[in-house]
């Protein structure tokens, strides 16, 4: 693949493993490098298992580029970045993510629009932290997360950045399980070989697209009307005009 992005395929499955060396940071190139990560792996027709680097799933969106004077970069790394969560949320095999570590966004939507997600005990933070560093949670990510979250954790994730520690996650729905970090390779490679075994992968596909479809729409119209190359030439100016 590339140095951010290695895909190991198996007989059951297929490993999608992303590290940058330093915090896995959701650049325009590292999601660029998933994208095609992704769509080179629908030819194998098995599931995947997305995973990052130890003690790090990822920090999420590059700050730099987000408050960057580069209207065009932003428009591209958020349009990537959302419709990468759509590619995982409509994938048409499974997708566990073995969360490693800490996971903000965009990590922590890549685990809301996986199939099963996995995490490791210790002490990290998982959640979406976009209004405690002074950004508005798009919308496609309100959709996503509604669709995941339960209703209590909802509200807090969105109107106060709060993050939530791996068990604590499982409770809130960014998790499905928790496990320490020597078992992860093993329980998540085990839950891709059953599902690769016992899967009618047709019948996964459909069955997907039927419960996600209002949570598919909504993030379709939420990415076509927000994020815009213009909406993004408006938001920096406003930036500027604030800053001066």
């Amino acid at each position: 693949m590339t140095d951010l992005v290695t895909s190991n395929v198996t007989d059951h499955y297929i490993k999608i493993t992303f590290d940058d060396g330093k915090v896995n940071i959701m650049s325009p190139r590292m999601l660029g490098a998933l994208h095609d990560a992704f769509d080179q792996a629908l030819a194998y027709e098995r599931p995947i298992i997305l995973t990052g680097r130890p003690g790090i799933f990822s920090a999420g969106f590059d700050i730099k580029v987000i408050r960057g004077d580069s209207a065009v970069e932003q428009h591209n790394m958020l349009r990537l970045g959302a419709e990468l969560a759509l590619k995982v949320l409509t994938y048409p095999f499974p997708v566990v993510t073995a969360c490693t570590g800490h996971a903000l966004p965009m990590g922590a939507f890549l685990m809301l629009a996986s199939d099963v997600r996995i995490g490791v005990e210790g002490d990290f933070r998982i959640g979406m932290n976009e209004v405690a560093i002074g950004l508005t949670v798009p919308y496609f990510a309100i959709e996503l997360a509604r669709s995941r979250l339960t209703p209590a954790y909802f509200n807090r994730s969105i109107t106060t950045g709060e993050q939530f520690k791996p068990s604590e996650a499982v409770l809130a729905g960014y998790l499905d399980m928790v496990v320490s970090p020597e078992a992860m390779d093993e329980k998540s490679e085990a839950i891709a070989t059953v599902l690769a075994l016992g899967t009618h992968m047709p019948s996964h596909a459909a069955s997907k697209l039927r419960a996600r479809q209002p949570t598919i729409d909504a993030m379709r119209k939420a990415i076509d009307s927000e994020l815009t190359l213009e909406n993004a030439r408006a938001a920096r100016k406003r930036a500027a005009k604030e800053a001066a």
